[in-house]
């Protein structure tokens, strides 16, 4: 089963709710920030591209790179139908751990959790090599992660999501099991998508298989690769990380030997 298939046509409308814009304007303060002239930036596991737009609006260069197929059809759809498409604003097709584009960019982001979808130390490794092998000289890292802290203080539960749109009923129901030795949280979703049209019922499943993260080794893999990390807070707030912050925001920078 691939994640993001089927789920994907629905994505944009069960996060319809998730406040994108202000999350770029925290995104965009880090940037200025930490690395002011910054122009040009790759997105890596950037879904339906909703950041990228965002980015792209603020005079932002940016390249949105997933290997989603069916997400990134979503992106380039948004893409095709502007009139006059943006030439600061493009699409891959690729896997994060693997991409290599030959070029380098100011700032490498990875958000809304994709690093916590590499799930092993060779996944990790090899994402961090990725990022590494595109930023400049001074250039900068922002993801955001699940962290460990908070997730063993408290323990995933079951969730249930109900959206409702002028075509669609969705329910959304979140079944987490954790592995506890290999720092993994298997979320199993059961979505059910009624169309109010055809009155059609559809089930999907899909098992995301997410680890939550710990600064030490954080800051183990971004060391190996030259990364130094110059700031690890809690996503949004700028507090310090705790016992209650499921998400967390890590800024690196590239300092080459």
């Amino acid at each position: 089963m691939k994640v993001f298939d089927d789920y994907a046509q629905y994505y944009d409308l069960l996060y319809k709710n998730k406040d994108y814009r202000a999350e770029t304007n925290y995104i965009t303060r880090l940037i200025k920030k930490y690395f002011s002239n910054a122009k040009t930036i790759l997105d890596l596991g950037c879904g339906t591209g909703r950041y990228d737009f965002l980015l792209a609006k603020k005079g932002y260069h940016v390249i949105g790179v997933d290997k989603s197929k069916e997400m990134l059809s979503v992106a380039q759809a948004k893409l095709d139908s502007f009139r006059k498409k943006p030439d600061y604003l493009d699409f891959y097709h690729s896997d994060i751990r693997t991409l290599r584009l030959n070029r380098c960019f100011d700032v490498v982001i990875s958000l809304f959790h994709v690093i916590s979808y590499q799930t092993t130390n060779a996944d990790l490794s090899a994402a961090f090599t990725t990022v590494k092998n595109h930023l400049k000289k001074g250039g900068l890292f922002i993801f955001d992660c699940w962290y460990g802290p908070a997730v063993l203080t408290e323990r995933p539960a079951i969730r249930v999501k109900c959206i409702d749109s002028n075509k669609y009923q969705i329910i959304r129901i979140a079944e987490p099991i954790m592995h506890e030795n290999d720092n993994v949280v298997d979320v199993n979703y059961k979505i059910f998508v009624s169309d109010k049209i055809n009155k059609n019922i559809k089930e999907i499943r899909e098992t995301h298989k997410m680890r939550y993260l710990f600064k030490p080794e954080l800051e183990y893999f971004l060391s190996a690769n030259n990364i130094e990390m110059i700031n690890c807070e809690e996503w949004m707030t700028a507090k310090q990380p705790g016992f209650t912050t499921w998400n967390i925001c890590i800024i690196g920078k590239y300092n080459p030997v």
